[in-house]
């Protein structure tokens, strides 16, 4: 009689990439979610955000760097390089704006921006009257995330990591149906807090 085993598959991870660095500019719910899937698929995190009631190891344990700071000074405190992935879920639209302005001084391997696709219009438009190029902004994600219907802050982090995964493995073109480019022609409109 032959016996035969059968063992068990043996799965290895077998790192591709380098170190790779996600800086999330905002602390609210959908970080508290991001910061801890992106640190499982090897993203070492980075947590920006001027209160620091919320920018603070209870609420991100799985933060490697956590700054407290206005968002648009950070930028002096941290590297952003090639390997360097930027995430901009701050409180409104105002922070988003300011953040994404300097951002797009930089030239980092991802920037993406949380947010509808009028948010990110008005943002644009914004952005554009004060001088910034149309083909800067088309480097930004936005509306941010893989499209999966996510709805819960859970859920839109999980679409935003799959993102940075997606586009760490050398896949940069956009999933999102909803993803529509920015209309060039639109003229701004004053942006108040909260818009």
């Amino acid at each position: 009689m032959t016996q035969t085993t059968i063992s068990s598959p043996i799965y290895i991870r077998r790192k591709l990439h380098g170190v790779v660095n996600l800086v999330l500019f905002g602390a609210g719910h959908v970080s508290t979610f991001v910061a801890p899937f992106a640190r499982a698929v090897d993203f070492r995190v980075c947590v920006i955000d001027d209160r620091e009631e919320f920018a603070n190891t209870e609420r991100f344990p799985d933060a490697e760097r956590l700054l407290v700071c206005p968002l648009t000074e950070a930028f002096a405190r941290i590297a952003v390089t090639p390997a360097t992935y930027l995430v901009i879920v701050t409180r409104g639209h105002i922070h988003d704006r300011d953040a994404l302005r300097v951002a797009l001084t930089t030239r980092p391997a991802y920037l993406g921006m949380i947010g509808s696709r009028r948010k990110r219009d008005l943002i644009y438009a914004a952005l554009m009257e004060e001088g910034v190029a149309a083909e800067d902004l088309r480097r930004v994600h936005c509306p941010i995330g893989i499209s999966i219907g996510a709805e819960t802050p859970q859920e839109i982090a999980i679409s935003i990591v799959a993102e940075l995964i997606q586009v760490r493995a050398g896949g940069g073109l956009r999933s999102r149906t909803d993803a529509a480019p920015f209309q060039e022609t639109r003229s701004a409109r004053r942006m108040e807090p909260g818009a």
